[in-house]
């Protein structure tokens, strides 16, 4: 059963990199908010006046032992260690939306379902590879991401402090733990809403309303009103991943033919 599952999640991995239109939106936007975003705000950061008072507040949030800094440093820390983690997060959820919205959707389309639905594996067994197939290339996409973020944001503050700033601890629970269960449960909501939706844009709808409590954080983090830190980080990773589990299992339990016609 294992080589069936692993065939169906090779082939939708497949399909999706030899679409080349999709597989470009899939890595182009992530990288747009990893790489152009941050350094827009990076330049900002660099060039506003320091007396800014949307500045000020988020400074005077930060934690004690970063307030000896250089208020540019300062401002680069708080850039790179709270800001972008929470709006990283956007990136699982924008990558694997595309590629779960088409999951079931995809095999109507192409008239393949009736196959798939011949095929010696279980419907949840069927429902658990076209999840794991979005899942792997959503953390794919994260990961690319991520390096290029650090790499090129790393050359960016080098040139603009002539210092080395490395990423905290919140980007190891954001990669390592948030961003998978906050992946996992979009995949499994969307996958969904895939073997019920007759078309792709109608299973991609729920994407923007999962990615919007997401904006609305990092609105806050700019404004000065909250800074998410890794203690809420850890605690956040640990309710999402049970989350997470429980409605992977939930789904699989009541995925049934019915759903899919």
């Amino acid at each position: 059963m294992k080589r069936e599952l692993d065939t169906i999640i090779k082939k939708d991995m497949k399909e999706i990199t030899a679409n080349r239109q999709l597989f470009i939106t899939i890595l182009i936007v992530p990288l747009v908010l990893t790489l152009v975003v941050p350094s827009v705000f990076l330049a900002t950061f660099h060039f506003l006046p320091e007396e800014a008072s949307d500045l000020q507040n988020m400074i005077e949030r930060m934690p004690q032992a970063a307030q000896h800094m250089e208020t540019e440093t300062l401002l680069i820390t708080l850039l790179l260690n709270y800001i972008l983690p929470v709006f990283f997060l956007i990136i699982p959820i924008m990558a694997s939306s595309v590629m779960a919205a088409s999951s079931f959707v995809g095999e109507k389309e192409q008239r393949t379902l009736e196959t798939l639905l011949y095929s010696p594996l279980t419907l949840q067994q069927i429902f658990c590879a076209k999840v794991l197939a979005s899942f792997f290339m959503s953390m794919l996409v994260a990961g690319i991401s991520f390096l290029s973020m650090v790499l090129v944001l790393g050359i960016e503050i080098y040139a603009y402090t002539g210092s080395v700033l490395l990423p905290g601890i919140s980007w190891l629970l954001i990669l390592f733990l948030l961003a998978p269960a906050i992946s996992l449960i979009a995949i499994t909501l969307i996958v969904r809403c895939s073997a019920r939706a007759q078309n792709v844009m109608e299973a991609q709808q729920l994407a923007a309303f999962l990615v919007l409590p997401l904006v609305l954080v990092t609105a806050g983090q700019f404004s000065g009103l909250l800074l998410i830190n890794a203690w809420i980080l850890a605690g956040l990773s640990l309710v999402l991943i049970l989350l997470a589990a429980a409605l992977l299992g939930l789904s699989m339990r009541r995925f049934c033919r019915e759903m899919l016609l």
